[in-house]
C-alpha cells in the first residue's frame, strides 16, 4: 500500500508542474475567463500540499533534524543557486538581490524577484517552512506536529482578515503546506484507514464533490470565500486518492513528469525571459514548441546529470551526521 500511495502522489506532482507549465506558457482561453491564473493557483496548491504531506510523514518516519536538513538543502539549493546566478548576471541584478536569492527571502518585502525569477517566490516559501517546521520539531519532537492543525487554521485567519486569495508571502500560502501536513499527520495517526473499505468507498464518493470545490477554490473570479478553503479543499482531495487509488496518477508518463518536475520549474522561467521567449505574441507562441523541447531537455539532464549527485551528497551527509530517536508516534503504532 505504500507504494502506491506514493505513486499517486508521484501522479498529483506531475499534474501539478503540468499545470503551472500551461499557466505560464500556454494561452488557456479568453483573458476574460482567467483560466491561466486559475491553472496556476490549482498547480501550486498541489505542489504546496504534497510538499507538506512529504515532510510530515519524512520527520515521522526518521525523526533527525540534521537529515531533514541535509536532504532538503542538497535537494533545492544547487539548482536554485544556479539558475539565479545566471539570471541576476544576465539581467543585470544587484547584490541586495542576489543575497536575497541566495538565501531564500525574495518573496518577501521589499520583493527582491526579477521577472526571470519571479517563479522562485515558492521556493523561498518552501525553505521557509522547512527551517521552522525544523525548529518547530526540533524544540517539541513528535509532539510539536500536532500544533500544525492549530497553526493552518492560524494562518487561513490571517488571510481572511487581510482578505488575501493569492500572494506571494509566505504566511499567506503556508497554510497550503500545513493542509498537506495535517494529511500525512491523520493517515500515519491511523493507519488502518487505508484498510477500511466503507471508508474507500466514501472515499470515491467525496472525490467527485471535492473536485468541483477544489477548482472553484482556485479561481480568482470565485467569492472569496473559496479560497480560503483552498488548501483544504486540495488536501482532502488528495487524501482521497490516498485511500482509494486513482488509475490515471499512476501512468509513468506522469511519474517522468514528477521525476524531472523541479527542474522543469526552476528552469522555465529564466527560458522564458531568453530569446526563445522574446517577441509580440504571434512570434513567442510560434516558439513554443521549440522552448518546451529545450527546456525538457534542461529539465532532464538536470535531474539525472546534475541534481542527483548533489541529492546524494545530501542523503550521504543526512545518515553520516543526522541521527535520531523512533519517534513515539511510531513506536505506540509497533
Amino acid at each position: 500500500m505504500q507504494n502506491s500511495r506514493y505513486t499517486q502522489l508521484d501522479g498529483w506532482r506531475g499534474i501539478s508542474i503540468l499545470l503551472v507549465l500551461a499557466a505560464h506558457l500556454l494561452p488557456l482561453g479568453p483573458k476574460a475567463l482567467r483560466a491561466n491564473e486559475a491553472a496556476g493557483m490549482a498547480g501550486m496548491a498541489i505542489f504546496f500540499t504534497l510538499s507538506g504531506f512529504l515532510i510530515t510523514t519524512f520527520l515521522l518516519k526518521r525523526p533527525a533534524v540534521l537529515d531533514f536538513l541535509a536532504r532538503r538543502f542538497f535537494r533545492i539549493v544547487p539548482l536554485v543557486w544556479l539558475v539565479a546566478a545566471i539570471a541576476l548576471a544576465v539581467f543585470d541584478g544587484t547584490a541586495e538581490q542576489l543575497l536575497a536569492h541566495l538565501f531564500f527571502y525574495a518573496n518577501l518585502p521589499p520583493f527582491q524577484l526579477i521577472d526571470a525569477t519571479a517563479p522562485l517566490w515558492s521556493v523561498c516559501v518552501e525553505v521557509q517552512f522547512y527551517v521552522g517546521i525544523a525548529l518547530l520539531y526540533a524544540a517539541f519532537g513528535v509532539r510539536g506536529l500536532w500544533l500544525v492543525p492549530v497553526l493552518a487554521l492560524f494562518f487561513t485567519l490571517l488571510r481572511f482578515d487581510a482578505g488575501l486569495v493569492d500572494n506571494i508571502v509566505t504566511w499567506a500560502r503556508v497554510d497550503e503546506i500545513l493542509a498537506g501536513c495535517c494529511v500525512a499527520l491523520a493517515l500515519h495517526r491511523w493507519p488502518k484507514l487505508h484498510d477500511d473499505e466503507g471508508l474507500r468507498r466514501k472515499a470515491v464518493l467525496a472525490r467527485w464533490l471535492l473536485l468541483p470545490l477544489f477548482v472553484a477554490s482556485c479561481h480568482p473570479s470565485m467569492p472569496f470565500g473559496f479560497s480560503l478553503l483552498r488548501p483544504y479543499a486540495t488536501a482532502a482531495l488528495v487524501a482521497t486518492t490516498l485511500l482509494a487509488p486513482v488509475g490515471l496518477l499512476e501512468s509513468r508518463r506522469l511519474a517522468y513528469v514528477a521525476a524531472i518536475s523541479f527542474a522543469l520549474y526552476v528552469i522555465h522561467p529564466l527560458l522564458v525571459h531568453s530569446p526563445l521567449g522574446s517577441g509580440d505574441t504571434l512570434e513567442r507562441y510560434a516558439k513554443r514548441p521549440l522552448l518546451i523541447a529545450v527546456l525538457w531537455a534542461l529539465a532532464h539532464l538536470s535531474t539525472f546529470h546534475f541534481e542527483r549527485h548533489w541529492i546524494r551528497l545530501g542523503h550521504w551527509l543526512g545518515r553520516r551526521f543526522g541521527s535520531g530517536r523512533q519517534p513515539a508516534l511510531e513506536a505506540r503504532r509497533t
